[in-house]
């Protein structure tokens, strides 16, 4: 059985209960996490900071988002493309962020795959949104880490060149961006969230 989710002390909101890991999470969970997104930039921007907490916490990766942010030129993915040596080697000292050689490299590379997604399907979220599980195949709410989705989406992801994107960080990646309602059963934003899923119109690709 599930437990039952944490209450937050300020509001006595019932929430999920990694809510209580830090005084960011409570802000973040009520407003964002699970919430469906179609922007193309959000979607980059989460994907690529799904990569940089790959062995890190949510806690340290929310707490430099604006630093991130800000070096990644707002992840916009056209910008970040044309990046090369001379920026990973700036960013590289940018205390701001993590500075890993090989996530930020990843960003680039991922950037110029992002390109080509676009290219191919009109927009990152007409990409994405074909990864949306079949609500019948989901386990309980935060139960598991990966789905026979998030191992599709990775699989297809490294066959386009992308990196630091595997089965696990594609599905911190879809309960993150609402492709799936993962909030605890009572908690309260998973009504919010349900609802906002029900008038989403999840972006089509272009026609062939």
């Amino acid at each position: 059985m599930t437990a039952p989710p944490q209450t937050d002390a300020t509001d006595e909101l019932p929430r999920c209960r990694w809510c209580n890991g830090a005084p960011e999470f409570p802000a973040y969970h009520d407003a964002e996490w699970g919430f469906p997104v179609a922007d193309d930039r959000r979607l980059f921007e989460k994907v690529c900071l799904e990569a940089f907490q790959s062995g890190l916490s949510w806690r340290t990766i929310l707490s430099k988002r604006e630093h991130f942010r800000r070096a990644f030129l707002g992840f916009d993915f056209d910008r970040v493309a044309a990046f090369g040596p001379a920026d990973v080697e700036r960013l590289l000292q940018d205390e701001g962020i993590v500075r890993h050689r090989g996530k930020i490299e990843a960003v680039i590379r991922n950037a110029a795959g992002a390109q080509a997604l676009v290219k191919e399907f009109g927009s990152l979220g007409a990409y994405f949104w074909r990864f949306e599980p079949d609500p019948a195949t989901l386990a309980a709410p935060q139960t598991a880490s990966t789905h026979a989705a998030s191992v599709a989406m990775a699989k297809d992801l490294k066959k386009r060149g992308w990196v630091f994107v595997g089965p696990t960080t594609a599905y911190a990646f879809i309960q993150a961006m609402g492709l799936v309602n993962d909030h605890e059963l009572g908690c309260h934003a998973r009504a919010k969230v349900a609802a906002a899923r029900k008038t989403f119109k999840p972006p089509m690709a272009r026609p062939a």
